[in-house]
């Protein structure tokens, strides 16, 4: 249907004029949106997880003075290949001469910390000679061997101290050490126990900091090989290809390879070696492999009704959270799937259904299935009847858009943007002057501003509305 535009903005523009005033969540989710619609990129927050993840893959066999190793080399290349599978953009390799004091602290003193962006995760790996020392507290301190350097020289080693000193230096908010070495000698926070009871999404790993080390051994005891490749690697590489997913939801986070790691080099070498897992700062958990966003969420099903609705708030909010951060539409759509699963008669979650489906991912037929739940589920919500009575509009069905407009008005007497859109149905689908007229009157008595409603109300002659008692 053509709309005349001295009349009426087009029905887009409306539509987005009565969006960026909802009075309810979704009246800040269309300011999000209209705002995003006139953006070519988005500023802040990657579209997944990370915009870039860094690798820094350190392997020395023919040290330059100290005893020369077998298979740290090899050990490296596989896990640089192992990080690339991952899709990890970056992967830098220091191997044997490469991996010299001068050209280790160029890269974590300086390379990285100028590249490294605050929503990007670094991934260190070093296979080589590691040692311990005092420091002028008497502390532990433990150290790893660059090339060009004694075993006994921790004056020209990688200290835990350097290392954490670079994770705070570089921007990056998730920072993991893979060390196949028996080192020790770090103050840590409290230990990280493997726990996915209760995450709610990534974003809720992502947004805290976490600086985590995973050893091949404890201190003093040697790196068991089989087969000519480290029994850690061994481990190591297995669970980055999954088998580490301890709760099977597609995600793969940093305590959770800890664990299996842990748990598999024991067995494997009898106890005779303990990796050793730690977090040195934050409380947040680095995401490995990305799954499917709505399996993030771990433990036990609700089973109770006040579970079941605890959750589906959970995911409903979850939903609106992605969409105001500019993020993935569909995303939100299947977190508000999911809060329906939990809680079928949770009304809220069929309004912001309705309204994505009428205007972000339009499906006139799936939005007015969603509207019409919505209008069961949630009567008390004017955007309820508001939102069926726009998608009723756009299929044509005129005299059922009005009852539906007219009923989110009995719901609230003061819903401005409903009057707008009741006196552009009348003005336009009903050819109803009168009740147009009524209608951008009570729209503009109520607080609308619109200049073509009063243009409109003049060239009708109408009268001038009262100020809203």
């Amino acid at each position: 249907m053509e709309i005349r535009p001295t009349a009426i903005l087009s029905r887009n523009e409306a539509a987005m004029e009565r969006l960026a005033r909802w009075q309810i969540r979704v009246m800040v989710l269309a300011l999000v949106l209209m705002a995003a619609s006139t953006t070519s990129g988005q500023v802040g927050r990657p579209e997944g997880l990370y915009y870039k993840s860094w690798g820094l893959v350190i392997g020395i066999d023919d040290y330059l003075v100290a005893p020369k190793l077998s298979g740290s080399v090899a050990d490296a290349k596989v896990v640089a290949d192992a990080l690339r599978d991952l899709k990890f953009e970056e992967v830098i390799e220091l191997n044997d001469k490469d991996a010299s004091l001068r050209r280790l602290n160029t890269v974590l003193d300086d390379y990285l910390p100028r590249k490294v962006g605050r929503q990007d995760r670094v991934v260190i790996f070093f296979a080589g000679h590691a040692g311990a020392t005092q420091d002028m507290h008497s502390k532990e301190l433990g150290y790893l061997v660059p090339w060009d350097a004694q075993v006994t020289n921790a004056s020209k080693a990688v200290t835990m101290d350097h290392l954490k000193d670079f994770s705070r230096r570089v921007m990056s908010k998730h920072v993991l050490f893979f060390l196949e070495a028996g080192v020790s000698g770090w103050e840590v926070t409290p230990p990280q126990q493997l726990s996915l009871e209760g995450r709610l999404s990534p974003e809720d790993e992502t947004d805290k900091r976490a600086v985590q080390v995973l050893t091949a051994a404890r201190k003093g005891e040697a790196v068991t090989r089989k087969e000519g490749r480290g029994i850690f690697v061994q481990a190591l590489l297995a669970g980055l290809k999954g088998a580490a997913d301890a709760d099977k939801n597609g995600w793969l986070m940093a305590s959770e390879l800890g664990a299996y790691v842990t748990q598999q080099v024991t067995e494997l070498t009898g106890g005779a070696q303990h990796p050793q897992f730690a977090r040195l700062d934050g409380d947040g958990d680095t995401v490995l492999i990305e799954g499917k966003k709505t399996s993030f969420r771990a433990g036990l099903p609700p089973k109770t009704e006040a579970e079941r609705t605890a959750a589906a708030k959970e995911e409903y909010d979850r939903a609106f959270s992605l969409l105001q951060q500019q993020r993935s539409v569909q995303e939100a759509l299947e977190r508000l799937d999911k809060a329906l699963e939990y809680n079928p008669a949770y009304g809220d979650a069929y309004v912001l259904k309705s309204y994505l489906y009428l205007e972000m991912l339009p499906n006139l037929d799936q939005a007015l299935i969603a509207a019409e739940q919505a209008v069961k589920y949630a009567p008390a919500n004017p955007d309820s009847h508001y939102t069926l009575g726009l998608i009723l509009q756009k299929k044509g069905r005129f005299p059922e858009s009005e009852r539906a407009l007219l009923q989110a008005v009995a719901v609230n007497p003061t819903y401005t943007d409903v009057y707008l859109s009741l006196g552009d149905l009348y003005a336009e689908d009903l050819k109803d002057q009168k009740k147009s007229i009524d209608a951008y009157q009570r729209y503009l008595e109520t607080g609308g501003t619109e200049n073509r409603v009063t243009e409109y109300l003049s060239k009708t002659g109408a009268a001038p509305p009262a100020t809203l008692q």
